[in-house]
This record gives C-alpha cells, structure tokens and sequence, in this order.
C-alpha cells in the first residue's frame, strides 16, 4: 500500500479538493521534500485533521469530531523515535503514521484471526477472514493518517478477551476504542448482551430449581452491577473528551490565539472556523443542557443527520457505497433465514443442540448473532444518518461481519476451496489447494492467492467478491492519495 500510494502521488497531480488544508511553514529541506513526495497521500482528507491535531492540539473547534487516541499515539512516537535530519513537525507525523499504522494493521489481522477462531470455530474460515481484512476494500484507510486501524484493532481484541471471559480486560480495550472512535460507545452493547445472555441461561436453569432461586438473584445483581459498571468505563473517554472541549472553547478567552500564526488564524477567519480561547460570543452548543460539541460539529459543519444525505446529487456516493450495503445486508438475511429461532429469542435461549454441545459452527453459528446484530445497527445508522460514503470504512474497521460473511461465501460456493476436512461441511469435494483442473495451474497455501492464481476458473461470486476488495483497495489508492472524492 505504501509503495502504490507512493507513485500514484507521484504520477497523478492533486486535485482542488475544498477540504481542511492547515498553512505550513516554509521553506522545506530536502528531507521534508522527500517524505511529502514519498508519503504525503496518506496526509489526505480527513488525515489532515489528525496530523494538524497531533501537531498543534484541539485549536480549532472543528476538530473535536476526531477524538484523541490516535493523534496522541502519533505525537508520542514522532517524539520517540530518532531522526537523521532535522525534520518539520509535518514530515515526523507523517512517518509516525506510516509506522504505527502498519504495526496497528497487522494486529488488527491478528485480532480479527484469534476472534474469529473462538467465535466460528473454524479455523479455516477464521483464516480466510483475516486475510480478506489484510485486503480490506477500506485498505487506505488501514494505512493512512486515520484511526481505523487503532480502532479495529481495540474493538476486535477487546471482543476476542469477551469471547474467552477476560470481562475487565475487554472492558479496557472496549474503553480505550471509544477514546478513538465515537461509534466506540457502541460496543457496551456487548457487554449488555453478554451478561443478559449469561442472566436468562441462568434463570432457565434456576427456575427449574426453586431452592437455587435466592442465591441466583444475588448473581442476577452481581451481572447488573458489573454490567453496569463496564458500560460506564466504555462512556468514559468519550465523556471526559467531552469535557474537555467544554473547557476549551466555552471557559472564558485566555489569549492562546494571540500565539497562532497569523496564516492560520486568517484561514479560521476565512472558512469561519473557531479558535479556541478567544474572546467573544461562546458557541452555542455551550449552552446546552448537555453540551455535547461531537453532536454538535457533526450537525454544523458536516450537515451529518437523519436522511439528510438523500438528495438526487448524492447518488454516485450511494453507489459507492452500494456493494458494503449490500453486503452487510445479505449478511443479516443469510444469518435471519438460517436462524430464525434464535434471532426471534435474541439468542437467550438455550437450544438442544447447543445442550448436546452439536451447535452450528461457522458464520451461521448462534455465537455469531451478536456481531450480526452489531454490524447491522450500524450499517442502517450509517445508510440514514451518515455521509454514507464512509459506509466501507466504517464497517470494515468496526466489524468483523464483513470479513466472516465473504469468508462463508467463499466456502460455501468456491470449489477451489472446498476440502474433505471436518473444517468445512461440503465433503467428497477437491482437497484444499487442488485445482480440480488439469490445466498445470500454480497452487499456494495462501487461499486468496490460490483464487487469484486460477481466475478464470473460480465461480462468478468469488470474482464478485475479490473484485470488490481488490478494486476498492487499489481504487482507495489511488483517489484517496489525490484529494479525488473517496472517504
């Protein structure tokens, strides 16, 4: 990705994008020059932001739609790490971004494998799923100046130390995760049903027990309270962020603009950005009951709300979006038709199978309902309520559907994938890594390569899928990388 990202920017001239673009000090040395020519597409849209707050804080008020975590990860290592030259503060961030967010990628991977593992039970398909993230159809955001890949990695490893009973532990990275991203608050909902699932299985095992009643109700109060407890650690850093941006810009003036260089406080003045500490009119969601400035930036200076977005000019970013829609919308169908039990009881009661220890493995499994649930919500929020063009980065960086229902597709359908193991129900089929042509076909291990490797012989759905996440990456690249229209 860096490489490619690297001589697209290179071959392809910048377009005019009106997007935030902070002025930089000049003149730059040949190292600064370098650095923006070899790394300077991951700097792009909402990336700017990112950087500019790693650089300078929370100066703008604009800027507190994009919460803390990543920006402070950047600051500290571009602070560690050793130079050979004299750098700008630009060109260290920069290449802050590119290392953490390679190391940060890589373990989201990890993250989603080991999840994957313990939530499918199929160690294949877990695999095949991991390797479809390391191919994301958002994969530009993965590498540039965003926080996608902290965040992913956060909530799939928080999820994972859920899925093995480490509750404390998935609190933390739950609650580290809203501290990167605001759709983080979403994941006490996992906790919810994790200890509402724990709840009626108790109860359906106590009720035929009357004498186990009193000693299960004080469990019944030890679930709320902990559950309790956990939601408001996840809220936490999202709350305190809060906070924060309330101090900054409703307290009253203290002179910090009168330190901003003049260019950029000209450019405030031009696009009607507000600096924080200058004297004058406070802003108005300061007055609020509940000030909250995310709700508040996102209604002002994105018009991000409900349906806002269904406008005639807006159809090329609904068709971009249109392949993640309608991915995530087969995902719930599947998973509803095959379930239709256990999505009715919300997964609370116990079935026979799961009692003899026979329940379904695979996408299609009762552990998968709560993702399902998860990643549904949060594609019928993003379609009504968002810029729904993010709809592919803000799936594929917080769910790990996306990736488990391919990965099923692809098992299912893909006869160059099925095998006679217990991993997969198809039997009778060519061993996994056969080409049931005799066409002298180059084989691998890896199952993506496999795939690619004998195009023209795998099924039209398997092009359908590797076109999407291969196009999309390369077409991330590429657009992404020259202020072209793709966030």
């Amino acid at each position: 990705s860096l490489v490619l990202q690297a001589v697209f920017n290179l071959l392809i001239p910048d377009h005019a994008a009106d997007a935030f673009s902070p002025p930089r000090p000049g003149p730059r040395g040949p190292w600064d020059a370098g650095l923006e020519r070899l790394l300077g597409g991951l700097g792009r849209w909402d990336a700017e932001h990112f950087l500019f707050i790693a650089e300078r804080g929370y100066l703008l008020e604009h800027s507190c739609a994009f919460l803390p975590l990543f920006p402070l990860g950047l600051r500290l290592l571009a602070a560690l790490l050793p130079w050979p030259e004299r750098l700008q503060p630009r060109s260290r961030l920069l290449l802050a971004a590119a290392l953490l967010n390679a190391l940060l990628s890589a373990g989201a991977a990890a993250a989603l494998l080991l999840l994957g593992r313990a939530v499918l039970r199929r160690p294949r398909q877990a695999f095949l799923a991991a390797l479809l993230f390391s191919l994301s159809p958002a994969g530009v955001f993965m590498a540039a100046a965003y926080s996608e890949s902290a965040f992913a990695l956060l909530a799939f490893s928080a999820m994972w130390q859920l899925e093995k009973g480490r509750g404390w532990l998935s609190g933390l990275l739950f609650a580290l995760a809203s501290a990167a991203r605001a759709n983080g608050v979403v994941n006490a909902g996992f906790f919810l049903y994790a200890r509402g699932r724990r709840f009626a299985l108790q109860l359906q095992v106590g009720s035929a027990s009357p004498r186990k009643l009193p000693s299960l109700w004080k469990q019944v109060l030890s679930l709320a309270a902990s559950a309790a407890l956990m939601c408001a650690a996840i809220f936490l850093p999202f709350a305190l962020f809060q906070y924060y941006a309330y101090v900054r810009f409703c307290g009253p003036g203290t002179g910090l603009a009168q330190s901003v260089p003049e260019a950029l406080l000209q450019l405030a003045r031009d696009k009607g950005y507000r600096v924080a500490g200058m004297a004058g009119a406070k802003p108005p969601w300061c007055s609020q009951r509940f000030p909250l400035v995310y709700s508040y930036i996102q209604d002002t200076y994105w018009n991000v709300g409900f349906l806002r977005y269904f406008e005639l000019r807006q159809i090329p970013n609904f068709l971009l979006a249109l392949p993640v829609t309608l991915l995530g919308s087969w995902a719930a169908w599947t998973y509803i038709r095959t379930n239709p039990r256990h999505c009715l009881t919300l997964g609370l009661e116990r079935s026979r199978n799961e009692e003899r220890g026979k329940a379904r493995d695979g996408f299609c499994g009762p552990a998968a309902f709560v993702y399902v649930v998860h990643s549904t919500a949060l594609l019928a929020f993003g379609f009504c309520c968002m810029h729904v063009q993010v709809l592919t980065r803000f799936l594929g960086s917080s769910s790990p559907i996306l990736y488990w229902f391919t990965a099923h597709l692809l098992e299912e359908h893909e006869p160059l994938l099925w095998s006679t193991g217990t991993d997969n129900p198809t039997s009778g089929k060519p061993l996994l890594g056969k080409s049931p042509s005799s066409c002298g076909k180059r084989t691998s291990d890896n199952p993506i390569v496999r795939l690619l490797l004998n195009w023209r012989l795998i099924t039209p759905l398997s092009k359908g899928i590797l076109g999407f996440f291969l196009g999309y990456w390369l077409l991330g690249l590429i657009l992404h990388c020259n202020f072209l229209p793709w966030t």
